[in-house]
């Protein structure tokens, strides 16, 4: 399959239009490989060390030349381009190796075994709608039923052992052995939704990147709130797409370069 064949198939699945206003999906370096047959390394970010992890794959004779990326590599508008720039390091590679980037963000948060339905799955929920939909078979998070229940003390158990953050954290609660039924998730940044969340009647919700008083929110209206991590989040969508783009009969690979950005130091002498 042609570069321009596995976007089209991809585009008829998560369409770019659906992206926000905001965001930046779809082609962001294409140096022209349309016509040539697709050879993907996904990626959560499209960095300077994914790139530099495609070259090298292209030196070791796998001839990369197409990052496929969840997050855009450009959000907003370039007033230049300066060398020792990470972005402007990546554009010149980009175009020096015949790589191109390719990004698929908040269209594919939406869609059908998108970023949130790859959690829901995970966590084997069941009767999954989405927590706020957008137009018809499309909506941002997903809500379910864990079939059986689990306490909380289980729940945040399995976080661990599916998705392996570094950090987990929740709003307060004292008692672990509460049963959890409705669980509600959104991969990557979900706080803001925190309302519609509560409107479901999830007793948690699994997301990341949440703020000192969004875990106060969560625990004045009831909920449990869980930050697992924007990485750890989003992460297994990467996972699922290698899957998927492999059935299609594309030589792909998951980039071993990805990077959480967050390190949490842990010191054995404190007590």
């Amino acid at each position: 399959m042609i570069v321009a064949d596995l976007i089209t198939w991809f585009e008829a699945w998560a369409n770019p239009a659906w992206q926000e206003k905001w965001d930046n999906c779809g082609w962001q370096i294409e140096p022209g490989i349309l016509e040539q047959p697709a050879r993907v390394l996904v990626c959560l970010t499209p960095t300077l060390a994914v790139m530099l992890e495609a070259i090298a794959l292209q030196k070791a004779g796998i001839g990369v030349n197409l990052i496929f990326a969840h997050h855009p590599l450009i959000f907003n508008p370039l007033k230049s381009l300066r060398t020792g720039d990470a972005l402007a390091e990546v554009a010149r590679l980009a175009f020096n190796h015949q790589i191109g980037i390719y990004t698929a963000h908040t269209n594919f948060d939406q869609v059908p075994e998108g970023t949130a339905d790859i959690l829901a799955t995970l966590l084997k929920l069941k009767a999954v709608v989405p927590i706020v939909p957008t137009q018809a078979g499309l909506g941002y998070g997903r809500v379910g039923e864990l079939e059986p229940a689990l306490t909380l003390e289980e729940l945040l158990t399995q976080i661990q052992l599916l998705l392996h953050p570094p950090d987990l954290i929740f709003s307060p609660t004292t008692n672990f052995q509460q049963v959890i039924q409705k669980v509600a998730v959104l991969g990557g940044s979900g706080a803001s939704f925190i309302s519609e969340v509560v409107k479901t009647g999830a007793q948690a919700y699994l997301t990341s990147d949440c703020k000192f008083h969004q875990f106060q929110e969560s625990r004045d209206r009831g909920l449990i709130l869980i930050d697992a991590g924007h990485y750890a989040t989003e992460r297994p969508a990467c996972e699922f797409l290698v899957t998927k783009f492999t059935n299609l009969g594309v030589f792909v690979k998951l980039s071993q370069r990805d990077e959480d950005f967050r390190y949490f130091f842990q010191n054995k002498n404190f007590t």
